[in-house]
């Protein structure tokens, strides 16, 4: 399949282009900083672009099978919450101008419903330096909800993510939709290459069209 991968480069960005190419699908890997982006596979097309300009994804995207966007202004960008919510929103433009049909959005876990009525993001333990970050998140995630063009996914990670042992996927994973997956300890966890399993998955198979799930151990 023909993916752009916008993000390409980031925590999540990174794992998820490495594991698209080792399924051979044809990537053009979208970021700011293309300077990133390995250049040892033939399936790699680097591809600069700015989603704060909604031109630039619509060019960036065009002829693409499936867009997935790992789009991230950075958790210590001040202006976070304005700046993912400006961004997603151009990019769900462009994805559309492109007449590209299916998207699948990297989100947060923030909105998933740890008990009824109440999400993780307003439980009195969240960390307050991800508050805005995971507040755009959560905003957008509703937003995408009302978008009846597109055949686009949400996909929220465990609440807890970090990289894989020695880089290494396990390459399994267990979904559910608005409520997190918890282990036989009581936590919601996963690796980030085994989220890029989850999610690639999803883009070979899709099992979640206009849909938000979530993926952990």
């Amino acid at each position: 399949m023909k993916v752009a991968l916008i993000g390409a480069t980031g925590f999540v960005g990174a794992p998820l282009l490495q594991e698209l190419i080792s399924r051979g699908h044809e990537v053009t890997a979208i970021a700011r900083n293309i300077e990133k982006i390995p250049t040892d596979s033939d399936l790699v097309t680097p591809k600069q672009a700015d989603v704060l300009n909604t031109s630039e994804v619509e060019e960036a995207v065009a002829g693409s099978d499936v867009v997935v966007s790992a789009y991230n202004p950075g958790w210590t960008n001040p202006n976070i919450y304005a700046e993912y919510l400006e961004g997603a929103q151009s990019i769900q433009t462009g994805v559309k101008q492109a007449g590209v049909k299916r998207f699948i959005v990297i989100g947060g876990a923030g909105s998933l419903e740890v008990a009824p009525g109440l999400q993780l993001i307003d439980t009195p333990d969240f960390p307050e330096e991800y508050k805005a970050g995971a507040g755009a998140a959560r905003k957008y995630q509703g937003m995408i909800k009302e978008e009846d063009t597109l055949y686009w996914t949400y996909v929220s990670p465990a609440i807890e993510m970090h990289p894989g042992t020695s880089g290494k996927r396990t390459g399994t994973y267990r979904t559910s939709l608005d409520t997190p997956v918890y282990n036989e300890h009581g936590r919601s966890i996963i690796a980030v290459e085994d989220l890029s399993v989850a999610v690639v998955d999803e883009v070979e198979n899709p099992q979640f069209a206009k849909k938000r799930f979530t993926a952990a151990y």
